[in-house]
């Protein structure tokens, strides 16, 4: 399986946090792939200190990254629209961040589960 790597996930395995390393060390010695987007790398760079810098770069290096594509924009777009008719306000970055889940068939892994509210999203079960 593919798992797309959400923000918050990065940056506790950039900092040691909550297990996360040791998490993500067990699901590639599962065979699983481990993956990002290029907005989570965005978000990433803009809270990084520059002393973690050639650390963080490394670490994400070793990802796949899928950048945004029309396709990917369009999707997160509609599903932005789709939830504010339903009277609910979600992030832009979050909605193309599910999309290239849903285009790509990933599973998301994230611990903000309540920012993506999507049935047809695969959310990674945390422990």
């Amino acid at each position: 399986m593919k798992l797309l790597l959400d923000t918050t996930i990065l940056i506790d395995a950039l900092r040691h946090r909550t297990g996360r390393r040791e998490l993500l060390a067990d699901t590639l010695h599962q065979g699983h792939t481990l993956a990002t987007t290029a907005i989570n790398l965005a978000e990433i760079y803009a809270g990084m200190m520059p002393a973690e810098e050639a650390r963080t770069k490394m670490f994400l290096d070793g990802l796949e990254c899928y950048p945004v594509t029309a396709a990917i924009a369009r999707r997160a777009g509609r599903l932005k629209w789709e939830w504010s008719r339903k009277g609910r306000t979600l992030a832009l970055d979050d909605m193309l961040i599910a999309a290239a889940a849903l285009e790509h068939g990933l599973t998301l892994m994230t611990d903000n589960r309540m920012d993506f509210p999507l049935d047809e999203l695969n959310l990674y079960s945390l422990p």
